[in-house]
């Protein structure tokens, strides 16, 4: 079946504007709903892109939102936040859209998950990615989950926020430091959404998404900096003085740097289950490196905006 009418949940941020300009590059009709629609004024110049203000952690909203769509694409994520918070961001929320798209009787359903997920993992929210997926996974969609590990691309939050700490501070100091991650490009994760949207052969499953190298903390710190031009020394903190420099963190005004949760996160390395990784075959990608990709943007050198041609074409 094809799915050309596509709502897609969380679009309006970082990975989400990669997913929705894929689809609309494929003639998908896409709707993103957006609690204020100029933080999503990056796609309201796309064509075949609605966007529109709405809460979606309303019911009779999401349930409008998900009538005429054949498809629906859950992108909604928080890294840092109150257990209560992340029951009700990942889980209930998760749980209205299943809702939601049963009584519009959409059936195709994609689920952004997360490596580490478990309903009894260590963190609140890898328990509380676990639980949603477990909703997912009992519903009567024909569902399809993603599990990345963390994402890298040109407005990404994590090396990006690297790179701006060494160019103000002479030493970084960070918890974790042995800790591994997989890094995955945004581009491979948006391609392997929009690649199984049509696929009978992804309906059911769940997929771990992941580069083709793992690196500790303190590599990709080393490399962000250095990336960047600020070539820092990087210091391992001690478990308890990393769980005091997060809780100090916790209270700067804005979204924290780094939460305990963050830290209770890293208990578990963040890696494909089975190395050398490679993508499922039906998801049609492949592992992207870190290096070359990153390297550009972390240094200041921004490609030509993807969405030009969609304008031109739309004379916008």
């Amino acid at each position: 079946m094809r799915h050309r009418n596509v709502l897609v949940i969380g679009g309006a941020g970082f990975v989400g504007r990669y997913i929705v300009n894929q689809l609309v590059g494929r003639g998908c009709r896409v709707l993103v709903p957006s609690r204020r629609r100029a933080s999503a004024r990056h796609l309201i110049m796309l064509p075949t892109c609605e966007v529109v203000e709405a809460s979606v952690h309303d019911d009779a909203t999401l349930q409008r939102l998900a009538a005429g769509q054949d498809a629906v694409i859950n992108l909604v994520g928080i890294l840092h936040g109150t257990e209560a918070a992340f029951e009700r961001v990942h889980v209930a929320l998760t749980r209205r859209i299943l809702a939601a798209c049963a009584g519009a009787k959409v059936h195709r359903y994609l689920h952004m998950s997360a490596l580490g997920a478990d309903p009894n993992g260590p963190s609140m929210y890898q328990r509380s990615k676990g639980r949603a997926e477990q909703a997912v996974r009992e519903s009567t969609l024909a569902w399809t989950i993603f599990q990345p590990s963390v994402i890298f691309g040109a407005e990404d939050s994590f090396l990006n926020m690297f790179a701006r700490l060494a160019a103000i501070a002479p030493v970084l100091p960070i918890g974790g430091a042995a800790v591994k991650f997989q890094p995955v490009w945004v581009e491979d994760v948006a391609r392997a959404f929009v690649n199984s949207l049509d696929s009978e052969a992804t309906v059911g499953k769940a997929y771990e998404l992941a580069g083709p190298k793992v690196y500790t903390l303190r590599e990709l710190v080393q490399f962000a900096s250095g990336a960047a031009g600020h070539r820092r020394p990087v210091v391992a903190l001690p478990d308890g003085i990393a769980r005091l420099q997060a809780r100090l963190m916790e209270f700067a005004p804005g979204e924290p740097l780094l939460s305990r949760d963050n830290l209770d996160s890293m208990k578990r390395d963040n890696v494909a289950s089975r190395q050398p990784y490679a993508p499922a075959p039906e998801l049609g990608i492949t592992a992207t490196p870190m290096e070359p990709e990153a390297s550009l943007y972390l240094a200041g050198l921004h490609p030509r905006s993807r969405f030009g041609g969609f304008r031109a074409r739309a004379r916008r």
